[in-house]
């Protein structure tokens, strides 16, 4: 037996004594994932004890390594691991900003320190991280953003705003861009910054949306000081760091194509539309379905390839807008048919039988994952541009 089997034997054994059954179902929403944080807020004890239990594997970061709180395994093993939580229906026992953004960049433009203060309580979830990117002025055309952070000797005097800043009223930290060389050209002069979100002059108001619910945020900044210790990466060359975050949460936010219900998109419908001979009675739906379903797939293998690529240092730079792409409409389309196969029940928007409406307001809610972290238009010129050359593109 070589050493990958006998981890695999491994690591199905731990999984199955550790992960509490609780635990072995889809999270349903974002309200019903372990966020983590200094005032963490857990849905159950099971919830807190699978936490508690990973990290101290390492495994909510399986391949960061193990000086940083991660599990240092290989590419292989952490994708044995991904395996066989699948199988047994793990749920994440973290969902991080700090693990899926902030996390990669510091791993490549973090000081020893950072990396030492900074990813240990990523990996435990001891503090929850938002991301200051977007303002009211720059949304597409980011390298526009005027939030500045003037030299104050050993601080930086921060004054600005962002928008879209998503759970900015319960994060902790915040990494930030901001301009640190006002006459500089655009996609110069920018740095990217780290700092207490209970820092005196700090602000946020919560944004509604369509759904009706309220994960973004604008956040203001006035006269915040930030130690010069939290600038990561070279002064006025933030955009480096930018760019490279923007990657991993692309890959993030495209990641929503391959996340799976705790039924089948058939289940639902059978118990609406009913069926004939074992199959849905409506034969256009099952066939949208069946078309769904194998995309999914393909997206997941995907995904995976693609990972293995970039660990190989293989992948082209540009391949998580294609991702992002993909996987965004991808979730669009499998919100539209949980409509269709939910019937007029569906529609219901409250009421506890639906959940106080939990599919209606996750399909109007879907339609902003086209536009977050990039609108598809965006990632199509990039796609268009970066990897298949198209003249004029």
């Amino acid at each position: 037996m070589d050493n990958l089997e006998t981890f695999r034997i491994e690591t199905r054994a731990w999984l199955e004594a550790n992960c509490p059954p609780e635990m072995r179902r889809p999270v349903q929403g974002e309200e019903d994932a372990c966020w983590g944080g200094r005032h963490p807020v857990f849905q159950s004890d099971a919830q807190r004890l699978w936490l508690e239990r990973m990290a101290a594997k390492g495994w909510t970061v399986p391949e960061w390594p193990r000086e940083y709180g991660g599990g240092g395994l290989t590419r292989d093993e952490a994708k044995i691991l991904r395996e066989e939580m699948r199988a047994l229906g793990c749920r994440p026992p973290l969902t991080s900003f700090g693990i899926s953004m902030l996390g990669p960049a510091l791993l490549k433009y973090g000081s020893e320190e950072q990396k030492r203060e900074h990813l240990p309580k990523i990996t435990r979830g001891e503090i929850r991280w938002c991301q200051g990117y977007s303002e009211p002025g720059a949304g597409s055309d980011l390298a526009s953003l005027q939030t500045r952070a003037e030299d104050k000797g050993d601080q930086f005097l921060v004054n600005g705003s962002k928008i879209w800043t998503t759970y900015a009223n319960k994060a902790d930290w915040i990494f930030c861009l901001v301009r640190t060389d006002p006459n500089a050209p655009k996609h110069e002069g920018i740095s990217f910054v780290l700092f207490d979100m209970e820092s005196a002059g700090v602000s946020t108001k919560p944004i509604t949306l369509i759904s009706g619910a309220s994960p973004f945020c604008e956040t203001f900044f006035d006269d915040v000081l930030v130690p010069k210790a939290n600038l990561v990466g070279k002064l006025n060359k933030g955009w480096d760091v930018a760019k490279y975050l923007l990657t991993h949460e692309r890959d993030m936010i495209g990641g929503m194509g391959s996340t799976g219900e705790s039924r089948s998109l058939g289940q639902i419908a059978s118990e609406t539309v009913g069926t004939d001979n074992g199959m849905l009675a409506d034969t256009a739906l099952r066939g949208q379905i069946a078309a769904y379903e194998i995309d999914a797939l393909a997206f997941r293998l995907t995904m995976e390839r693609v990972g293995d690529m970039a660990k190989l240092g293989q992948a082209h730079p540009a391949v998580s807008s294609l991702l992002k792409y993909y996987g965004t409409e991808l979730n669009k389309r499998r919100m539209e048919l949980m409509m269709s196969a939910g019937g007029s029940d569906a529609l219901e928007w409250e009421g506890e039988r639906s959940h106080e409406g939990r599919t209606a307001r996750a399909w109007l809610r879907s339609k902003g994952n086209s536009i977050e972290g990039g609108t598809s238009e965006i990632q199509l010129n990039i796609i268009a541009k970066r990897i298949l050359g198209l003249p004029g593109a």
